[in-house]
């Protein structure tokens, strides 16, 4: 006979957290949201931490290099999709990890014959106003000019105009030569009032560039997530396919951690990645695992290695894996039952095996929940799809911005390998759907306003760290009514915007 559960499969919206005793201590601007990323061992500190608990999740419409730039730079960290060849997955990840050692690949890049049309066209396309024009219009080409936002006045020039006849000639342009370091470059950067300084071979090919703002960035962003070498963390999604290609291509890219993205991670296929990469790196590669939903699950991930377990099953957005085949379970349950699991094992074991709630967040405070029940970081998709950052197309629809968003298991995506039971390459049935989300501006003002809202509860509750909040939370189940109650209720309001009330 099946086995049945006694409790229902709850979701985040069930719940509420009570109030605890508040210090004076407990502001927000004293709350830590450092989190352990990967696996340690009772007394020790983890190798791999992150300053706030948020994660991109492993999707073509979430993570790329842009999107791990902007949220290493507030504390988090982006799984680079792995539903594209091992090629370009290695080279978004190189990106990300060259970006802050402050020597920049050219990511816009024309000829002297292209036009300014073709320079509004690019700046559109990248979101940056330094444009390197090269004799091949590549990255690498001799270097032949710079055009910047200073360079022209779109009201006043036609947009037919060659590039050569307004950009800034290399005879004006100030650069350095191949083999300076930093420290210098800023200090040429600072000592001539320049935004960027380009870095050039012997030959007078472009190398690099080194900008101004990357200098004043950690000022800035004092909880940006580095590496020992002070450059950008990133992550990168794999699968149980082609693990024996990928995994060593994205280690030399330089990828910080991995993580197996997989529908469902109670498996075999899991068991011979993790495997694989312990026999190959020992405890040198770091690597998470998933998905699971219960502590049968988790159990079998963290004996096999994993450096993390994913929880959730069917919770996202856009999967529609519960409709199709009747697996999951409500993401709360999962949560809870999974950190039970978590918090045995590491009195048992002395590890510490850190979780990541993935999917199911649909609020704000959803995010506090998660963590309150025992997760160490949540990933979202959704979340990080509406933003500027995200790799995905603004759109209008009905009058309204918004943005492309898709389900991996999507017929648009199509990645069978997340979905792999062993069978053949392909994708029987969809698992996800395509879709759109209300377009929501820039990561950093999001994000900052999201964890204002993560600080202010803790607070709220007692806590100044996770472990104290996952120590001192009271958690109460909610009934259908108090939901109603818990939003505005039994008034008119006020339409203040001159658009739908929300």
């Amino acid at each position: 006979m099946a086995y049945f559960y006694e409790e229902p499969s709850r979701t985040f919206s069930e719940y509420l957290l009570v109030p605890g005793y508040s210090s004076s201590e407990c502001t927000p601007a004293n709350v830590s949201l450092r989190t352990p990323l990967v696996k340690f061992k009772r007394g020790e500190e983890p190798s791999l931490s992150l300053n706030i608990p948020l994660v991109s999740a492993i999707m073509q419409s979430v993570s790329d290099d842009r999107m791990a730039i902007a949220l290493a730079t507030e504390g988090g960290i982006s799984f680079i999709y792995g539903s594209q060849t091992i090629e370009n997955e290695a080279a978004m990840v190189s990106r990300v990890k060259n970006y802050k050692a402050g020597f920049v690949d050219s990511d816009s890049n024309l000829r002297v014959d292209n036009t300014l049309a073709d320079v509004l066209a690019l700046k559109e396309k990248t979101g940056h106003s330094t444009v390197a024009v090269t004799d091949d219009g590549t990255s690498n080409g001799k270097l032949l000019g710079i055009v910047t936002s200073r360079d022209y006045r779109v009201s006043r020039m036609d947009p037919s105009m060659k590039v050569a006849d307004f950009m800034t000639p290399i005879e004006k342009i100030i650069y350095a030569e191949e083999g300076t370091s930093l420290k210098i470059a800023n200090d040429i950067i600072w000592d001539n009032k320049l935004n960027s300084l380009p870095i050039l071979d012997k030959n007078g090919h472009l190398r690099y560039f080194v900008f101004r703002k990357d200098y004043d960035s950690h000022k800035e962003n004092p909880l940006e997530l580095l590496d020992a070498s002070k450059r950008y963390m990133v992550g990168a999604g794999i699968n149980t396919r082609d693990y024996e290609e990928r995994v060593p291509a994205l280690i030399a890219a330089g990828a910080d951690v991995l993580c197996i993205d997989s529908s469902e991670g109670y498996s075999e296929w899991q068991l011979r990645t993790l495997k694989f990469i312990r026999e190959k790196y020992g405890d040198t590669v770091k690597v998470g695992a998933g998905n699971v939903v219960d502590g049968e699950g988790f159990r079998f991930l963290a004996e096999a290695g994993a450096d993390f377990v994913k929880i959730g099953i069917g919770g996202g957005s856009i999967c529609i894996t519960r409709e199709q085949k009747g697996i999951g379970r409500g993401q709360a349950s999962a949560v809870i039952d999974v950190a039970k699991a978590r918090d045995e094992y590491f009195k048992e074991t002395g590890v510490y095996v850190p979780i990541c709630s993935d999917g199911g967040i649909v609020y704000d405070y959803h995010i506090t929940l998660a963590l309150a029940m025992g997760a160490d970081f949540i990933m979202l998709g959704r979340y990080f799809s509406r933003f500027d950052e995200s790799p995905t197309n603004k759109v209008v629809i009905n009058g309204n911005y918004m943005k492309e968003y898709w389900g991996e298991g999507s017929s648009r995506a199509r990645n069978w390998q997340r979905y792999d039971m062993g069978g053949g390459a392909k994708l029987s049935f969809e698992e996800g759907v395509d879709s759109y989300v209300p377009y929501a501006g820039p990561l950093k003002d999001n994000v900052a306003l999201t964890l204002a809202k993560v600080r202010s509860t803790m607070c709220n509750c007692g806590a100044l760290t996770i472990s104290e909040l996952q120590q001192k939370a009271k958690v109460t189940v909610v009934s259908s009514t108090s939901i109603v109650e818990g939003g505005a209720h039994d008034v008119v309001l006020k339409d203040n915007g001159g658009g739908p009330i929300k």
